[in-house]
């Protein structure tokens, strides 16, 4: 009986810890990302701002270009968003990828 106690604690503990950084992702998104690319991830073609939702780019190579930047990208952040950490730009990344 307690090691099923345990595991069912485990298990809620994961799930809230998935829906925290979804929470987290949407939040970051929504500050750091949102002005450029929208609010739904529809790009605003006026600003040059290529649309993230539906991109064909895993959330890895997301994540990669939001702390390192996009080569040859005339974005203001050619060499990474300012200020996100490799975790909260993964955490973008994931929210980005379930637009």
């Amino acid at each position: 009986m307690r090691s099923r106690f345990f595991r069912i604690v485990f298990v809620l503990t994961i799930l809230s810890t998935a829906l925290w950084a979804a929470d987290d992702g949407a939040a970051l998104y929504k500050k750091k990302c949102a002005h450029c690319h929208g609010a739904s991830g529809e790009g605003k073609p006026a600003m040059k701002a290529p649309a993230l939702k539906g991109t064909a780019l895993d959330a890895g190579a997301v994540a990669d270009q939001i702390t390192k930047g996009k080569a040859g990208s005339k974005a203001p952040h050619t060499k990474g968003i300012s200020g996100v950490t490799d975790d909260q730009a993964k955490a973008i990344a994931a929210y980005v990828k379930g637009l």
